[in-house]
């Protein structure tokens, strides 16, 4: 089954034809206009005289000129403030609304997993609206047939399935939907904010789940307000504000260019000038004492995506053993010494630095910045500085290739003094994100190879400390 939506003033259109034969989706110049009206007689008005050019409300782009391309086996995410166009996209793809200008062309079966109810007849039971959902798609009775099990079972809502879904709670009827969306093989899945209704075992089995239809070649789209999920399961993202795309590309620079826009809707302060006689002096590394690499050392990251404020720019990155040798290539338990410097623009309050180790499949294996570790800080840097950070780590994680990526924020010097009067998530509130740099390059641990050494310290991502006891009771 293909559907196309057509360009308003378009007679015609073409099929997604062989040389496009892995593109799912493709919107071009799409959006979505709404006329707003004060007064319900206004819009009676408008109806009616609407063709002798008139008119009696005004307009609202709630999306507009969105273009991306979608893949077969990819998954894309949408991202933005609430109210900035996202589940307007979705609808627009998945056929329950009409694009007002511009082109979506989208083929194959679509599993859309909307808002909570979207698709359903209360008055059916599980059951009876798996079959109303396969019959939309196009599945026949006797297709459906060797699928229904597998749907229910996934589900785990048990007899409930042949009771009418109105009675089901929020939990019991995100399950059947995300069943009955992820069973019905279709070729494009579009998900939003579906999943964080689920408990934590159920969230565990979708994203199971939908790495296997990934595998399988299954395109997904992503609506979500989880940076977390986005840079984990994602490749590619479109941020949206004020229904206008303002960045289309990788998923984890997509996010970072989130919270930069999520800063200035704030209005967080810019950092202010430094008084006169009130500054730290900036620590000089190589005058005192402390190891700094050689230029032939620092990484080539002039191809390496920045996203910053404006303050400062990341000017140099290096990552060395113990014995201060650039290196790549670690055992676990090694030492790894990431070294980093920013050149300051503007003036910057008080500067925190800090690295974030991913592993092969974006997890978040490792994050610590100066602030966490009790770092002595400059209370402000001047413009035309630069501010050096040298970061040990030792690698007690598992053996495989990893990317790491460093970021500079700043607090201003009194809440800094004050940061025990404060929770976590109050102090976070505090920061100014000035410069990140994402996925710089990867480096890789393994296993020691040397005699004596335990095969295995221990078992998953992370070594974590503690002790363990044991215990003989009687004979």
């Amino acid at each position: 089954m293909t559907r196309f939506l057509v360009k308003t003033d378009m007679t015609t259109s073409t099929p997604v034809g062989k040389n496009h034969s892995d593109i799912v989706v493709s919107l071009k110049e799409a959006g979505k206009l709404y006329q707003l009206f004060d007064d319900p007689r206004d819009r009676l008005k408008h109806m009616l005289l609407w063709r002798f050019g008139k008119s009696y409300g005004r307009t609202f782009w709630a999306v507009r000129n969105i273009n991306f391309e979608l893949r077969r086996g990819e998954m894309l995410a949408l991202i933005g403030k609430n109210g900035s166009g996202k589940s307007t996209i979705l609808q627009m793809i998945a056929g329950t609304l009409a694009p007002t200008e511009g082109t979506i062309l989208c083929t194959g079966r679509v599993g859309a997993l909307l808002e909570l109810g979207s698709g359903f007849n209360p008055d059916y039971t599980g059951r009876e609206n798996i079959e109303l959902n396969a019959s939309i798609l196009g599945i026949s009775s006797d297709e459906l047939r060797g699928k229904i099990d597998s749907i229910i079972a996934f589900a785990e809502i048990g007899d409930y399935i042949d009771q009418p879904v109105k009675f089901y709670s929020s939990g019991m009827f995100v399950r059947l939907a995300f069943a009955v969306s992820t069973g019905l093989d279709a070729d494009l899945l579009l998900i939003d904010e579906a999943l964080a209704v689920g408990d934590v075992f159920f969230r565990q089995k979708c994203y199971q789940r939908l790495a296997e239809l990934r595998e399988r070649g299954v395109s997904i789209i992503l609506v979500t307000h989880s940076m977390g999920d986005v840079e984990q399961f994602c490749e590619r993202a479109v941020l949206l504000d004020h229904g206008k795309p303002f960045f289309y590309g990788k998923a984890v620079e997509a996010v970072k260019h989130y919270y930069l826009l999520e800063q200035e809707a704030h209005n967080r302060p810019r950092s202010r000038s430094p008084e006169s006689g009130t500054s730290l002096p900036i620590p000089a590394l190589e005058n005192a004492g402390y190891f700094w690499p050689e230029e032939n050392a620092f990484i080539d990251i002039s191809g390496v995506a920045q996203i910053s404020n404006g303050q400062a720019y990341c000017s140099g990155v290096a990552v060395c053993n113990a014995s201060g040798q650039p290196c790549l290539s670690f055992s676990c338990g090694e030492k790894a010494v990431f070294f980093y410097e920013f050149t300051v623009h503007e003036t910057l309050d008080a500067p925190i630095g800090g690295i974030v180790l991913q592993n092969g499949k974006g997890i978040i294996v490792h994050g610590k910045n100066t602030l966490q570790q009790e770092v002595l800080l400059p209370r402000t840097l001047p413009p035309g500085s630069k501010v050096r950070f040298r970061q040990e780590i030792t690698l007690d994680i598992q053996q495989e290739v990893y990317t790491f990526e460093v970021g500079l924020a700043a607090i201003p010097w009194e809440d800094y003094m004050r940061r025990g009067k404060f929770s976590p998530e109050e102090l976070d509130t505090h920061f100014t994100r000035i410069c990140h740099v994402p996925n710089i390059g990867p480096f890789s641990v393994s296993l020691p190879q040397e005699v004596g050494v335990p095969y295995r310290t221990h078992h998953g991502i992370a070594n974590l400390d503690g002790t363990v006891e044991v215990y003989v009771v009687g004979q």
